[in-house]
């Protein structure tokens, strides 16, 4: 197998997405199984076109409106095309939700749909989303404003089939222990690979494009002098390691604010919430402030299951609306500081979470999905997004408490 070569991604990309689109040749079944990530050939032959091309101006023909306030769900490729997408349609569409977070590319590394075959992505497809307009048309006829998940830097597809754009030891790629692969911030060309399947997002019709995993490995500063991997143009910097991983997770999302501004779309990113009450992550390379500095929405990852004690509270799991108040405060200070602050809008927990417990869980229903929306509004933020894995919500909740 060859190497990838952006300069075919981008050329590929503008040949494929100019005209018509790729939605009339979805024929892949939906079916595929997808475990079946070994044997992906991502072969790209290199090609030089110039640097810059005049970009086509897609118009999907949608008209969607910026709902008053963004209250979401996440949808997963599988439910987005399969028979769960028309159970969580409902729940938004009769209740005060008003928009699903879809996933296009996935944690894995795979879009959930299938785009032409001379696409330099049709071997990373799992066509969960058979027709992915089609899907829109019926969100813009119920009002639900889509936004399109797109998971940057954890990606063991790219990983495994360009070990030179991850992390290595012993000469292998190295993974978590979750048996998951990052590829490298550092690495230009891996942000150009996620920008060119951003821009397919807004080219299909997605209103807002959402970078999800924008960050190094947890842990890295335990790890940084251990593993082999490429500091790209930041190698001559001056700056130590902790500020070279800050200065690379930022400048990328600067450059894929600026690049997508030729298209009709917000950018945001989901960031840990814990970077808003520190300096900078010393291993991840997350600066709140800076990247807020450069997305028009800022998603705080905030879960009550995800803090450890903080804020002087030592089971924040147990108290949902206190721990969310708390995080709440610090975020508004910062925002504060900012010249152009984005919008504010959280992840918020529907999920249990048993490896926090030796005996009962704690348990999460309506009362303390309502309690999280209740802190952000008590503290002036309208806007929020509902996380639940398996897509799997709780019945009866008030979206507006």
């Amino acid at each position: 197998m060859g190497k990838l070569h952006i300069r075919k991604v981008i050329f590929a990309g503008l040949i494929a997405f100019a005209a018509t689109f790729f939605v009339h040749n979805l024929e892949a079944s939906a079916q595929k199984n997808a475990q079946k990530h070994s044997g992906k050939n991502i072969y790209l032959q290199s090609l030089d076109v110039p640097d810059r091309i005049a970009r086509f101006v897609f118009d999907a023909g949608f008209d969607f409106e910026y709902p008053d306030s963004v209250r979401g769900i996440y949808v997963t490729g599988p439910s987005a095309g399969g028979e769960k997408m028309e159970e969580l349609t409902e729940l938004v569409d009769t209740t005060d939700l008003n928009a699903m977070v879809i996933d296009v590319k996935e944690d894995h590394g795979n879009i959930s749909f299938e785009p032409p075959e001379d696409s330099p992505y049709a071997d990373i497809a799992e066509p969960y989303i058979d027709d992915p307009q089609k899907m829109l048309k019926e969100l813009e006829k119920k009002g639900i404003y889509p936004i399109a998940r797109v998971v940057v830097f954890k990606d063991s597809l790219l990983a495994e089939e360009r070990p030179d754009l991850s992390f290595q030891q012993n000469g292998e790629v190295w993974k978590n222990s979750r048996n998951e692969a990052f590829v490298n911030p550092f690495e230009k060309e891996v942000w150009e690979y996620n920008l060119e399947i951003a821009k397919m997002a807004a080219e299909i019709g997605f209103q807002e494009i959402q970078f999800d995993y924008v960050r190094f490995p947890e842990g890295f500063e335990n790890r940084d002098e251990e593993l082999e991997y490429s500091e790209g143009d930041y190698a001559d910097s001056e700056e130590n390691n902790v500020k070279k991983r800050v200065s690379a997770v930022t400048d990328f999302v600067k450059y894929a604010r600026e690049d997508l501004s030729d298209y009709d779309v917000d950018v945001s990113v989901d960031i840990f919430g814990y970077s808003a009450t520190i300096e900078e992550s010393p291993g991840i390379g997350q600066n709140f402030s800076k990247i807020s500095d450069n997305v028009d929405v800022i998603s705080s990852m905030i879960y009550p299951s995800h803090w450890g004690p903080y804020f002087g509270i030592d089971k924040p799991d147990s108290e949902p609306y206190r721990i969310i108040d708390e995080y709440a405060q610090v975020e508004n200070q910062i925002l504060e500081d900012l010249e152009d602050p984005p919008v504010s809008r959280p992840w918020l927990q529907d999920f249990e979470a048993p490896w926090l417990y030796s005996g009962d869980t704690f348990q999460y229903g309506k009362a303390e999905v309502e309690d999280q929306i209740r802190a952000l509004q008590d503290n002036g933020i309208e806007e929020y997004l509902i996380w639940n894995a398996s897509n799997n919500y709780t019945e009866g909740v008030d979206y507006t408490p």
